[in-house]
């Protein structure tokens, strides 16, 4: 077992956590939990040898193997699938040892050494590692073709899912996970899901998402105040015990009343006005528990509301036979839906589908190639994206951006409302170029919920934010009047305030019918369903292709090639740099790296975000130009 006694730790000299006795044992699932900056992955830390004790003792069994996704991944020449079963520390070595032995066959006790670990590579199930690790690619996202591409070659949030898969790979005791469906669309984290279940060890994890935490947990360890406290049961099962210690409090007791007396006439609302479809029966079922999740919250450093819209047109927006894309690249086509105020829509589909592209139609971003997208007269958007994090001034604070949006404002109604999003005292004048990226999340969100939108589009704007900000966000999204539209990861977002989704899939945006759930249940088919048509296409004998005269193809304008070249250069620059530029938000958002003594490695990851950031801009720009003059040269 895992054994704390009276163990006490810190970071760059900040106590994080004194006075820790408790017991972890084989086979637990346990859940850390805790706000940003408390301690949790200092933990993870203490358990990988990496970080020493104050005081106290931490012990783990000297045998146990180890498992934890790696921070960074070299741009290695190895192919994808090598680099995963290379997880398997035993199997390489045993696979070094054997290829040691049958090269020297002569050798007196060769024969014996190549019994003995055929053997032992028997036993550890070594002949079926290949398949194992395909298997766990697949799960994460990756295809066949994928398997024997270099590492060098992927983005750097597929290789976040490589070392996963990695982790996975590892036939551990222990398995430290430090929120791994940051970089997973929802198919990939259902299946995560399955598969931490199943695992047999001891896990640790930290999440900041409360679905995945409940059905993967058997205990939560949370961080609070300093002090380590277990309790057994997901986190829902925290979240009611957390809540009965806090009514015990009369003044939190009496808040926690006129929450919930708050939310029950919206959920009352909401039912007499609710279909009978699937989905929104869902929703009633998610909003009956969600009395007994704002008091667990109710001393939550988070509070505000969606002011209420000036007005609104019906419909808000309108899309007819649009067809969109980018330059000859059509995502959809005859694309036809209509907004209305009351709409409060979430968008299902698999990495790549083209869900934040249709946001980007939505919010008008991006014009359709043909076809209609007209707004409602009264039609105010409100337009959340990770690429609005980069809008804000480093230089600036929170309080600036405010003073900014709104300059007739008094001073402190402005820090007031700040104060909702935890922007308080000096965190209001700070410069936000040194936030984390959930702080930026926050400043943002609270940008654009100031401009009482009737329209919200967001995409993702759950990513960086604590399990405190999430439900402060879920209360608020509940209960504003705005329509809606919602892409993220965050199921408990997702059923506690979308009344229907849309599947995005297959160049189409079709209304789904039925509930998360079904969905899961719909991607497991579909996995299978590819699965075996993967295998006919093996079996299937290749087919005898006898040539053709073909029609002389219509010779290029002058130009037309060098044009077009450049533009699919720039498209690849841009998707490398977003995906860099992802991966500095996420180093940026690591409390440890505004320590003592990393002002130096601040000062030049700001300037490289700085630099993607208007490169990004450039080759958009130029991309944009040059697809005017294709379309000038095509006419």
């Amino acid at each position: 077992m895992i054994l704390l006694r009276d163990l006490g730790f810190s970071r760059n000299g900040d106590p994080l956590v004194s006075g820790a006795s408790l017991q972890l044992h084989p086979g637990w699932k346990v859940g850390l939990t805790g706000a940003n900056g408390c301690g949790k992955s200092s933990f993870l830390a203490l358990l990988r040898g990496e970080l020493h004790a104050d005081r106290g003792d931490l012990e783990r069994p000297p045998g146990w193997v180890l498992a934890h996704v790696a921070q960074d991944t070299p741009a290695l020449p190895d192919a994808a699938l090598d680099f995963v079963l290379d997880g398997d520390a035993e199997l390489r070595q045993i696979e070094r040892d054997l290829a040691t032995a049958e090269a020297h066959p002569d050798d007196a006790h060769a024969g014996e050494q190549i019994g003995l670990l055929h053997g032992r590579l028997s036993e550890i199930d070594g002949y079926a590692a290949p398949a194992r690790a395909a298997a766990l690619m697949h799960g994460l996202g990756f295809t066949d073709a994928d398997f024997r591409r270099p590492v060098a070659e992927f983005s750097g949030g597929w290789r976040v899912r490589l070392n996963l898969a990695r982790a996975l790979m590892c036939r551990s005791d222990l398995l430290l996970l430090d929120e791994p469906t940051n970089h997973l669309d929802l198919d990939a984290i259902i299946w995560l899901e399955a598969w931490l279940k199943s695992y047999a060890g001891t896990l640790i994890l930290i999440s900041h998402d409360r679905d995945f935490l409940d059905v993967v947990t058997s205990h939560i360890l949370a961080i609070e105040n300093g002090k380590l406290q277990l309790f057994t049961g997901n986190y829902s099962a925290c979240e009611r015990a957390r809540a009965e210690r806090l009514a015990n409090d009369l003044a939190l007791a009496a808040k926690q009343k006129r929450e919930a007396a708050h939310l029950q006439s919206y959920i009352d609302r909401f039912r007499a006005k609710a279909s009978k479809a699937r989905q929104a029966q869902s929703r009633i079922k998610m909003l009956a528990r969600m009395g007994e999740i704002a008091a667990a919250h109710v001393d939550a450093p988070f509070s505000f509301r969606f002011p209420e819209p000036s007005g609104f047109s019906d419909p808000l927006l309108l899309v007819d036979d649009a067809k969109v894309g980018y330059g000859a690249t059509t995502i959809f086509d005859k694309l036809r839906f209509t907004l209305r105020p009351d709409s409060r829509i979430g968008l299902l589909g698999r990495n790549g589908a083209g869900k934040s592209t249709l946001m980007k139609l939505l919010a008008g971003e991006l014009a359709p190639l043909a076809g209609v997208r007209e707004e409602g007269r009264n039609l105010k958007l409100g337009y959340f994206a990770q690429h609005q994090l980069e809008q804000l001034r480093p230089a600036e604070s929170p309080l600036w951006h405010m003073i900014k949006l709104e300059p007739r404002t008094r001073e402190q109604d402005l820090r007031n409302y700040l104060g909702g999003f935890d922007f308080r005292g000096d965190m209001a004048e700070a410069p936000c170029g040194r936030f984390s990226g959930g702080e930026k999340t926050r400043l943002a969100l609270a940008l654009m919920i100031r401009t009482a939108p009737n329209l919200l589009l967001l995409d993702e704007p759950t990513n960086h934010l604590d399990l405190e900000m999430r439900e402060a966000l879920t209360i608020a999204l509940q209960e504003t009047e705005a329509g809606m539209v919602l892409v993220s990861h965050d199921r408990h977002l997702l059923r506690a305030t979308c009344d229907e989704l849309w599947l995005v899939a297959d160049g189409k945006v079709t209304p789904f019918d039925g509930d998360l759930d079904d969905y899961a249940e719909w991607l497991n088919q579909s996995r299978a369903a590819e699965r075996s048509a993967g295998r006919e296409k093996a079996a299937a004998p290749s087919p005898v292709v006898v040539a053709t005269p073909a029609s002389e193809p219509r010779k290029s304008a002058p130009g037309t090639r060098r044009l077009k070249q450049e533009a699919e250069k720039l498209e690849a620059q841009i998707v490398g740099w977003q995906q860099e530029l992802k991966l500095l938000e996420t180093r940026l958002a690591d409390p440890a790296l505004y320590a003592a003594g990393q002002a130096a490695l601040l000062a030049e990851l700001g300037q490289r975000q700085s630099w993607l950031t208007q490169s990004v801009d450039a080759a958009e720009s130029r991309w944009l130009e040059l697809h005017e003059q294709l379309e000038a040269l095509e006419d």
